[in-house]
């Protein structure tokens, strides 16, 4: 009995867990909780190496890598003081002197994974951090900055302040070969009880100019926020077309409370309370894509995860929408209609039958490479088994590069290799940059929207065969648009 109830489990996760041949599949590695700091550089590299394979082997397609916690950074930056989340004194240089960012680009890349830099833009200073760099921009510019809570922010209603931001994204995106730009759920700050934001100066200074037609200061501060975000996807477009900007929002919008258009929940909301405006930044087209973090469980009663992936899919429609999944709160809790299992089962089943879902990023990378409640691995054994080329973004790019040229089999060290040269194209629209190979049976039907004939992709122009069949390849440009395919027998 106990085995049958076993493969019946086990048919209903397979049934429950088809794959999609394009699904965002991202973890987030972050530094702002010290798991770097005291690390020597082969420590670390040695650390994120292990990581990074682990996680390629989940299936994870994406690595979005916290890079600027608190107006620091964890790359060379001429701008910005060395973090102390990674020397642990900020401002310090690592030694021996080696670039995280310039590091985790090379690994990721190599491993067929994109790699998107995190930053926290408004956040200056987290509360244990003591001592600021010299070079920090609260020590330069102590008046471009608020305090609240412990805490220092960028205050938002200084325009200085968001072409500062924007001046930082850019060197980034400019310096690195990045697949994306990310930012997460901190815009003003979370509310502590008996804090007040000091920004009334500001908004009086804004009123006297407004005169009869001022906003109401909510109204003021999101206005503020839907400025930076707007200044900040056109300043990453302006030097790298090509290079997503992405947001991480808090998981309630608005509760219907406050809004009948909200979710049925009770919790703080963006809107609100963090003065971010999201759905209006999807629907004016001011980001390339939304990760609103529903780390909550199934039946939770202030936050139901059902209640809220169902409400984005609804609401978000213009920009392609990625769950942010929290794997300790997914593995702990069980599922309410079946106490046997965790909610992991449950919750993908959600996201197959959410129609605007395309995708996932799982907090935090560690938790999935731990495999904390058998996590990590029903994803490389179930739900991410097969390889996934990123959602396509038309509204970037739409049109394919063209097809690989002179694909054979050939003979190297005694090995077989499938072997193809680069398509012709110039320019980050036409170039080539990653390939696709697939597999089938002599006298299968080639299908190549089935994710299951997919072995690699890579950046590399050969594979080394190790089965005869048919192999097909595509190209991939810089937006994961694909080329026809070339066939070959083998």
């Amino acid at each position: 009995m106990k085995k049958l109830l076993f493969v019946c489990l086990l048919m209903a996760l397979s049934l429950s867990a088809t794959a999609q041949k394009r699904e965002f599949r991202g973890a987030w590695i972050q530094c702002v909780n010290g798991q770097f700091q005291g690390m020597s550089k082969n420590e670390m590299q040695s650390t994120l190496s292990y990581q990074l394979d682990e996680l390629a082997r989940d299936g994870v397609n994406a690595i979005i890598f916290q890079v600027r916690a608190e107006c620091d950074a964890l790359y060379e930056s001429k701008l910005e003081p060395w973090s102390r989340f990674l020397t642990g004194v900020q401002g310090r240089a690592p030694q021996p002197y080696w670039d995280p960012l310039a590091w985790m680009v090379e690994q990721c890349h190599k491993r067929g994974m994109e790699i998107h830099a995190w930053i926290n833009p408004y956040r200056a200073k987290t509360k244990f951090t003591h001592e600021l760099a010299n070079n920090h921009i609260a020590v330069r510019k102590p008046g471009s900055v608020f305090s609240y809570d412990g805490l220092y922010i960028l205050n938002p209603a200084l325009p200085d302040n968001s072409g500062y931001i924007c001046k930082v994204a850019q060197d980034i995106v400019r310096r690195y070969d990045i697949d994306g730009f990310h930012i997460d759920d901190y815009f003003y700050p979370y509310p502590v009880a008996g804090e007040q934001i000091p920004d009334g100066k500001e908004y009086d200074l804004y009123k006297s100019i407004a005169k009869g037609n001022a906003m109401s200061v909510g109204d003021w501060r999101r206005e503020n926020v839907n400025t930076f975000i707007r200044e900040l996807h056109d300043a990453i477009h302006s030097v790298k077309p090509w290079v997503k900007f992405g947001v991480s929002p808090f998981g309630i919008y608005r509760n219907k409370k406050n809004d009948p258009n909200g979710s049925n929940t009770n919790g703080l909301q963006n809107y609100d309370d963090l003065y971010a405006d999201v759905l209006k930044w999807v629907d004016k087209g001011w980001i390339d894509y939304c990760v609103p973090q529903i780390y909550w469980e199934m039946g939770n009663k202030a936050a139901d995860y059902t209640t809220l992936i169902n409400w984005w899919n609804k609401n978000v429609t213009k920009r392609p929408l990625y769950i942010g999944e929290d794997i300790e709160r997914t593995a702990k809790h069980s599922d309410p209609q079946n106490p046997n299992q965790n909610q992991l089962p449950a919750k993908m089943r959600l996201h197959k039958q959410a129609t605007n879902v395309s995708g996932t990023v799982l907090w935090y990378a560690k938790a999935a490479v731990d495999n904390i409640g058998n996590y990590g691995m029903m994803l490389r054994q179930v739900y991410w088994k097969y390889p996934a080329l990123q959602p396509r973004m038309p509204f970037i790019e739409a049109k394919a590069p063209k097809a690989v040229r002179k694909l054979k089999v050939m003979k190297i060290n005694g090995d077989n290799v499938l072997c193809w040269t680069k398509p012709r194209g110039k320019g980050w629209k036409k170039e080539a940059v990653k390939y696709v190979v697939y597999r089938f049976n002599t006298g299968e039907t080639v299908n190549l929207d089935d994710e299951k004939h997919i072995l690699s992709i890579t950046s590399q122009n050969f594979f080394r065969l190790n089965m005869p069949g048919v192999y097909v390849v595509t190209a991939l440009d810089r937006m994961s648009n694909e080329s026809k395919g070339v066939k070959v027998n083998f």
